[in-house]
């Protein structure tokens, strides 16, 4: 086994070595990170949740992924599109999410903004940033996977230019990484390929 190569969890399977970091992180690597994500608000949910991981584990998010939907409405974009100040005052006193008022703010923003787009607009401007999977293949190691690369450069300028706040090209990969653009689970992890 390679340093930072698939590891074998305790029923004895194959993971990416995060994957078996803390608890919470197992069904969360197994059922759901690189597995492909549809619809506009599914997709605005890992975008909000990705602005929030800036600067944080993303085990800090995980742990207050229910918290967030409760707060942000289930990430409808329609509702959330309809927040004012009374929710963004409530949101900076709930204990259940990061009270960042960047972050709330952006996310208050962009669905004010993708309240405005055609429905599925969202989804086709994420997937059409997708790379051809014969171009990527599998990791080796954890540190054969990139933070950034020209797709998620393209996407983070893409999502900017029509009005959406706190995506970068690093937020952008991370996103296409949990969504299924990318499978950079490491070549010997049980869960490569299972899209």
């Amino acid at each position: 086994m390679t340093a930072g190569g698939a590891i074998p969890g305790p029923d004895g399977l194959l993971r990416c070595p995060w994957g078996l970091s803390a608890p919470d992180y197992v069904t969360y690597h197994d059922e759901e990170w690189g597995r492909p994500v549809h619809g506009d608000d599914a997709l605005f949910e890992r975008l909000c949740l990705e602005a929030f991981q800036s600067g944080l584990s993303w085990i800090t998010i995980l742990r207050r992924r229910e918290g967030f939907r409760r707060a942000f409405a289930d990430f409808k974009i329609a509702s959330v599109a309809e927040f004012g100040e009374g929710d963004r005052e409530r949101l900076l006193a709930d204990e259940g999410i990061i009270r960042n008022r960047a972050k709330i703010d952006a996310t208050m923003a962009n669905a004010k903004t993708l309240a405005r787009w055609a429905p599925g607009e969202l989804d086709a401007l994420i997937w059409s940033h997708a790379p051809d999977p014969a171009t990527r293949p599998a990791p080796p190691t954890t540190a054969a996977v990139p933070a950034v690369t020209d797709e998620s450069t393209a996407l983070s300028k893409a999502l900017k230019k029509r009005g959406l706040r706190f995506i970068g090209p690093t937020t952008a990969y991370a996103l296409m990484q949990a969504c299924g653009l990318v499978d950079d689970h490491v070549a010997d992890c049980v869960a490569r390929g299972a899209r």
